[in-house]
């Protein structure tokens, strides 16, 4: 069901989705090695959940916000993770509204498509995310990618002074074959 689920959306709104499939549970998986010692998850771009129920599996006590801007996904997220506040806003708003309150040991997780963003949304996120970050140096990004660059360029700007990607593993076994990177 969840693969339908994604399919359909994915086929509305193919500027909004990197892939027709939704992550495998080895991408799932990868990802949330990232987040060993978070106080708070924040989940950006959680479609169907196929990332969300493997960071509740792995860390059932961590408060998770898992944000989802398309409506019909978000309700179907609530339903399916009683627990997890489910937020139906574009991810720079949920970014915003967490900047002084998040805990220093923040990880976000995303998958958002950044290459294929529209560039006002990109420009947005990007920035909302790097002051996030840079914040805190204990805050991170967990994000992958299908390219073999980085998900997205940092702005030239204070928000981004400081931080940088990094690379930490390559899954085969996801459709495409996807790069996971941390940005810190």
């Amino acid at each position: 069901m969840e693969p339908g689920l994604f399919l359909r959306h994915a086929l509305r709104r193919p500027t909004a989705f990197g892939s027709l499939l939704p992550s495998s549970r080895h991408l799932a998986q990868a990802m949330t090695a990232q987040t060993r010692g978070a106080q708070l998850l924040v989940e950006l771009g959680a479609g169907t959940g196929a990332v969300t129920r493997v960071l509740r599996l792995h860390h059932p006590d961590v408060p998770l916000v898992a944000v989802e801007a398309q409506p019909h996904l978000a309700r179907h997220l609530r339903e399916r993770f009683t627990g997890v506040d489910v937020r139906a806003q574009w991810a720079h708003e949920v970014v915003d509204a967490l900047q002084h309150h998040a805990p220093s040991l923040t990880v976000v997780v995303s998958s958002l498509p950044f290459r294929t963003l529209p560039a006002e949304v990109l420009d947005r996120t990007v920035r909302s995310l790097c002051r996030f970050l840079s914040a805190d140096p204990l805050r991170r990004l967990v994000q992958y990618t299908y390219q073999p660059r980085p998900p997205f360029d940092l702005p030239h700007s204070a928000d981004s002074r400081g931080l940088g990607w990094r690379r930490v593993k390559t899954i085969w076994r996801n459709a495409p074959p996807a790069g996971v990177w941390v940005l810190q």
